[in-house]
């Protein structure tokens, strides 16, 4: 079984609140995490311990440019965000490099498994 690990602690919160649905990531990973594929939602830095938090199945996989986000993926990916421009700022530390509006990024649709 594949992992869908999350670093930061602001995602971490959302996740244990089950308010984060979505992730957003850099290029093209879907043949990493393809649709309807069962994954642990983990938490925790690289090279470090990881902590488990969920199993999950992955629903939708898109692929977009960062212009071509949506509100809804915008909220699902962390309510908090208001724009692009603030996931693209915040996303920009994740992976510390600057990142454009016209770069391709994949956008992972994930539900908790219950029961």
């Amino acid at each position: 079984m594949f992992a869908l690990n999350f670093q930061a602690a602001a995602h971490e919160e959302l996740l244990v609140a089950r308010q984060k649905n979505v992730t957003v990531r850099l290029g093209d990973v879907r043949d990493v995490y393809p649709e309807n594929s069962v994954v642990w939602i983990t938490f925790g830095k690289k090279f470090q311990p990881k902590r488990k938090l969920y199993p999950a199945i992955i629903d939708r996989v898109y692929i977009k440019k960062f212009s071509e986000l949506t509100t809804h993926d915008l909220d699902h990916q962390n309510p908090e965000l208001r724009s692009v421009g603030e996931l693209i700022a915040f996303l920009e530390k994740v992976y510390d490099k600057s990142i454009d509006m016209e770069d391709t990024i994949t956008v992972i649709y994930f539900s908790e498994i219950v029961g």
